[in-house]
């Protein structure tokens, strides 16, 4: 029987991992399972900077932003020699399986200590939403709802200014956190990864809009495709634009999670957990139309994850 677990948290921290870390603690102990809590992600993990999480050690967490385990990236654990050292640490502590919190980069790590024998559940954690499998991830909902808070205090001063901005949101690889966002707040252009710029295009749009009497605009911009001050020059030259821009950056990541991303993460949590007491393993938790199942951890990289097609088509027609 299952005795002992272990919880990490790794790569970029998302609103409502401590949800989650709180929901594995307390699922485990209500089926008679300690939980160590390892410090650093998989850094920690080979370093055995472990903890023993308890009832009192998860109180008052469910709402905090960040990761009480804190987080950080390894490239000493993509070698043979520091995956070992993991399953050492783990073995030493009499752990029977491990928990990780984490977005694709964390569930490779997760399946190379699952192929060496160490049971691994992942729970997808990114404010990116980026994770195929799984309708949402963990932290988006509250990022989503961060950026839109300011970009409607920018808009407020677009209209009174008559001016056109340029907002940078999250979005190394991914579009989700801009298409939403540019939908919720009515914007005029949105600029994603996955969808190739014409500036033409965009200009075309923007003469468009002012000939019709708007005298101003909004451009959501995601971080992946250039920097906002490379597409207001970009704008410069090619219509003769004068942007003003705005980069929201790290502050997408902080704060409390929602109500959405707090029960969310209590739910992945406990059902991590459960998955492992019914012998699953190699696995990640999804949220498929709002019911809790399992996929295989390959997928949240080698399934691509696409775009809402209708929300793309809305951020066009509703900026007529």
């Amino acid at each position: 029987m299952m005795k002992r677990i272990a919880v990490l948290t790794s790569g970029g921290d998302s609103p409502g991992m401590n949800a989650a870390v709180r929901a594995v603690v307390r699922t485990a102990l209500y089926h008679g399972m300690e939980t160590i809590g390892v410090m650093r992600g998989f850094e920690g993990l080979m370093d055995g900077d472990c903890m023993t999480l308890d009832r009192a050690a998860v109180g008052g967490i469910i709402h905090r932003g960040g990761t009480i385990l804190r987080t950080a990236r390894s490239e000493r654990f993509k070698t043979e020699a520091g995956q070992r050292a993991a399953l050492v640490q783990m073995e030493n502590r009499k752990v029977d399986a491990l928990v990780v919190i984490g977005g694709d980069g964390s569930f490779r790590g997760a399946l190379e200590l699952e192929k060496k024998g160490l049971p691994v559940i992942g729970i997808p954690g990114t404010i990116d939403n980026d994770i195929a499998g799984t309708d949402v991830t963990i932290g988006y909902d509250t990022a989503v709802n961060t950026a839109l808070s300011a970009v409607q205090k920018l808009r407020d001063t677009a209209s009174s200014h008559d001016r056109l901005f340029i907002v940078e949101v999250m979005g190394r690889d991914a579009g989700f956190l801009a298409l939403e966002v540019a939908v919720s707040s009515g914007a005029e252009y949105v600029v994603v990864p996955e969808i190739q710029l014409d500036i033409a295009k965009m200009c075309d749009h923007l003469h468009y809009s002012r000939k019709r009497g708007k005298t101003h605009s909004l451009i959501i911009l995601a971080e992946g495709v250039m920097s906002a001050h490379e597409l207001k020059n970009r704008l410069q030259d090619t219509g003769g634009y004068d942007a003003r821009v705005t980069v929201l950056g790290y502050i997408q990541r902080g704060g409390s999670p929602s109500s959405f991303d707090t029960v969310l993460a209590s739910r992945m949590g406990a059902f991590a957990v459960e998955s492992l007491l019914e012998g699953k393993s190699g696995s990640m938790v999804c949220s498929i139309c709002g019911q809790m199942t399992l996929c295989p951890l390959e997928d949240a990289w080698k399934s691509p994850k696409h775009l809402n097609p209708e929300l793309l088509a809305l951020v066009e027609k509703l900026s007529v």
